[in-house]
Order: structure tokens, then sequence, then C-alpha cells
């Protein structure tokens, strides 16, 4: 299994990956993520009624920034120069709560699935935040890798 973990050296100690001999090329990675709650804090977003603000307009410029800042926050990830960032946040009364998507675009050496990931993650903690004086038992779910493109290990589709 050791030799699968490109972030483990030979004798198991964790290290950053060596990517300079890598190509540059298109990457793209598709996240998503849901924010659970009652039906009363999904209105009181819906109607602008949060204190804080505009709830899914803060939560898509957060996971914005949480997507260029992802190497500061993850040890091994290398930082990318990213060409788009995209968040989009919708609410959902079937779960209720907000459905998050984001995908984000580089042109580089290796891919942004953990930029993708972290907008996500970001964005939700972002709801949570600024809706937990409605409700504390809100839940974070399913966040998750849909799509990735380009680099050597090639297209992944998780979802359609």
């Amino acid at each position: 299994m050791r030799n699968q973990l490109t972030h483990l050296d030979e004798s198991g100690r964790a290290r950053m990956v060596d990517v300079g001999n890598k190509p540059d090329t298109e990457r793209v990675a598709i996240a998503k993520g849901e924010v659970h709650m009652r039906a009363e804090t999904l209105a009181l977003i819906q109607a602008g009624a949060i204190k804080k603000g505009d709830v899914l307009a803060v939560a898509q410029v957060a996971g914005v920034m949480a997507a260029k800042h992802t190497a500061d926050l993850i040890p091994l990830c290398h930082p990318l120069p990213l060409t788009q960032v995209t968040l989009e946040i919708e609410t959902d009364p079937e779960l209720p709560g907000v459905r998050i998507t984001a995908s984000v675009r580089t042109v580089g050496k290796t891919g942004v699935e953990m930029e993708a990931l972290t907008a996500v993650s970001i964005a939700a903690l972002t709801v949570y935040d600024m809706a937990k004086a409605a409700e504390k038992t809100m839940r974070i779910q399913n966040i998750r890798l849909v799509e990735k493109h380009g680099g050597r290990s090639g297209d992944v589709v998780n979802e359609t």
C-alpha cells in the first residue's frame, strides 16, 4: 500500500510530491456538498432574514477565497495558480438545506481536487456560521469529488 500513497517516502514519512518533471496541462475538478437544516432555517436564509447578512453570497465568496488558500491549509498541497473558481450555492427545500458545487480550473503540473473540496467545505462552514444563531443542529454532509479532468491519471467521473 505504501507505494500507492504518493505523499509517503520510502521510510513512511510524509513528503511533498515532486511535480517538477510533469508537463503543464489543463486541470479541472468539481466537488459538491450539502448543508441540511430545518425548513424554518432555510426559509430565513431564502428571505434574507439571517442577522449576519446574505448567507449565500458570503458563502460563495468564502469558498472562492478558500480555494485560493488551500496550500496554506493542507500541508502537502502545492500552491497553484488558479485560473477559475466558481461556486454555485442553491437552496433545496427537498433536503431541506443548501447544495454547494465548486468548480476549479488551472493549467499546471498537478490537479485541483483539493481546492474544489476545500471550496465546498469552507462554503458549507460559512453557511453554518452565518445561520447558527437560528439553528445549531444543521449538518454538513456528503462533501465529495464529483469529477476531475486532466493530468496523467486522466478523467474521473464519480457522478453524472
